[in-house]
């Protein structure tokens, strides 16, 4: 299979590519998840920082948030395997706002050192179908100098059923409430440019990746009804 990636007069790549075996236009959903239960959290401004910088520089057609603020989601219960009617009627709009995109960003606040329990029980509730073999970005956010151990947790215990594939690069924003506001004034000029152009980079990875494992999803390699869950 071969592929033409778009590049538009003003050099910055397109969202989207094309199929040259096909003729189909292939268009690029990241969605991002502010792993915050807070309203009103830093998470959900670095959230929407990063979809904006998605669109501007036209790294995906579309980019979507799913908000954990507010605990939108009750703790899994063993009655999500039997399709039950409070289950699906909760969960299927969200499980298609997964299935149909392409990639992920995963924002999770360090609290006492960990993720928060909400953000676990998400990767309890969505799994392989939803986002299994798509990339994902880890982007970690600390009011201090912290934000390393989130990281590690993640990437050691989300992703072994659901396959979500975390690239090589991660995001840690530290000093969080002075960097990436609207207001430059409530910024720290050094770090906000600094995490500002980190970010750009770090997307652009990402956007790489999502074109890649579409291939691999397509190829029809990674389909089982087998081997179900991860060793």
């Amino acid at each position: 299979m071969k592929w033409i990636i778009l590049i538009p007069a003003d050099g910055l790549l397109a969202g989207w590519k094309i199929d040259r075996d096909n003729g189909r236009e292939i268009r690029v959903k990241i969605t991002i998840v502010s792993g915050s239960h807070r309203t009103g959290s830093q998470s959900v401004k670095v959230a929407e920082y990063i979809r904006d910088a998605l669109l501007e520089n036209r790294l995906c057609d579309e980019a979507d948030i799913i908000d954990l603020a507010g605990n939108p989601f009750p703790l899994w219960e063993q009655d999500i395997w039997a399709g039950e009617e409070k289950w699906t009627r909760l969960l299927d709009p969200v499980r298609e706002r997964l299935c149909s995109s392409d990639g992920f960003v995963v924002i999770a606040p360090e609290w006492h050192g960990q993720v928060p329990a909400g953000l676990k029980n998400f990767f309890l509730l969505f799994g392989r179908n939803e986002l299994g073999h798509k990339p994902a970005l880890i982007v970690t956010v600390s009011s201090a100098d912290g934000g390393a151990y989130p990281v590690a947790e993640l990437r050691m215990s989300s992703y072994k059923n659901s396959r979500i594939c975390y690239i090589p690069e991660q995001l840690i924003i530290r000093n969080v409430e002075s960097v990436l506001n609207g207001d430059p004034e409530k910024n720290d000029p050094e770090a906000d440019g600094y995490f500002r152009e980190r970010i750009g980079w770090t997307l652009g990875i990402l956007r790489e990746y999502a074109l890649a494992l579409e291939q691999v999803r397509a190829s029809g390699a990674t389909e089982t009804s087998k081997f179900n869950n991860g060793m």
